[in-house]
């Protein structure tokens, strides 16, 4: 999967915003403030939630690592080319925003599940 392509993809994701934060940081965000993943300027990176009991088990894999400042949050953080597969990154990212959705307010909720 391309950069863009991941980019457009987050953007599909109900109630989904982007913003440039931190000099240079794509950041994809739910409620205009929960962020859900995150993407270098350059593409170079994205980093996103993982489930608490996934966290460990994608770190063991090649070209995983934690996100720097997030990892306390289980996120992890791919280089670009992804190591993983479109199908694998597509359902870690719908994952990531559901992920992120759940700790919303109940009414909020609603209009935001997949």
């Amino acid at each position: 999967m391309s950069i863009e392509d991941a980019a457009a993809f987050c953007l599909q994701l109900p109630g989904t915003r982007e913003d440039y934060k931190w000099g240079g940081v794509r950041v994809f965000s739910i409620a205009e403030t929960k962020m859900f993943a995150v993407m270098g300027l350059a593409g170079s990176d994205l980093s996103f939630k993982v489930g608490a009991d996934l966290f460990l088990g994608y770190l063991d894999r090649p070209d995983v690592r934690p996100a720097p400042y997030l990892a306390r949050a289980h996120w992890i953080t791919l280089n670009h080319p992804y190591p993983i597969s479109d199908e694998e990154l597509r359902s870690l990212l719908t994952r990531s925003h559901q992920l992120v959705v759940s700790k919303l307010p109940k009414h909020r909720q609603i209009a935001l599940k997949l």
